[in-house]
């Protein structure tokens, strides 16, 4: 292993590998390790052990907008540059989801192919309760998809494979896109 890929949890870890493994990478064979940290907030401890501190492995990563701050400040505490930018930190691998991945997903499939997709897992009719409820009817079906795939437990990592799956190669998300690229 000569590189670690830090991500916030196990959903983004399904998603990067199972984009690498559509474009026919194998990550491991290239010495890359995906590892999902259980938060934003384990940053600094990883960093610390795969970083210029402790292993010296090559680090790239993936996060939320929400966690970009405790990637920088993980980053900057390490001895990286300070006052880090957007740009620094997709120059050094680490790339931002303008919400999270599931928002980043949706948008890039739009709403119907993820309704597709909700209904190939089925889970259509359990979408369509949640769209009646009264704190979800009026929202965008862009929204009640973001909330259904937060809620239930392992959702977000059930649904990142077939999602990713379901992209066309012209729409994978900047982020992803952007991560692969610097791998």
């Amino acid at each position: 292993m000569h590189t670690v890929v830090l991500v916030e949890g196990m959903s983004d870890k399904s998603a990067i590998e199972a984009l690498a493994e559509r474009r026919g990478r194998d990550l491991a064979a290239e010495g890359i390790d995906v590892v999902a940290m259980g938060g934003a907030t384990n940053i600094g401890a990883y960093i610390g052990r795969f970083g210029p501190l402790g292993l010296e492995l090559r680090l790239a990563g993936l996060c939320d907008a929400g966690e970009e701050g405790a990637f920088r400040r993980g980053l900057e505490r390490a001895g990286f540059e300070s006052a880090l930018t957007r740009s620094d930190l997709e120059a050094l691998g680490f790339f931002v989801c303008v919400a999270d991945l599931e928002d980043e997903l949706i948008r890039a499939l739009g709403t119907a192919t993820v309704e597709r997709v909700v209904d190939a897992e089925g889970e259509l009719g359990s979408f369509r309760t949640l769209q009646k409820q009264p704190s979800w009817r009026g929202r965008s079906t862009h929204d009640q998809l973001r909330r259904f795939m937060g809620a239930g437990s392992g959702r977000k990592i059930r649904y990142a494979g077939p999602l990713v799956a379901a992209l066309e190669p012209d729409r994978v998300p900047r982020p992803l896109e952007g991560l692969l690229a610097h791998l």
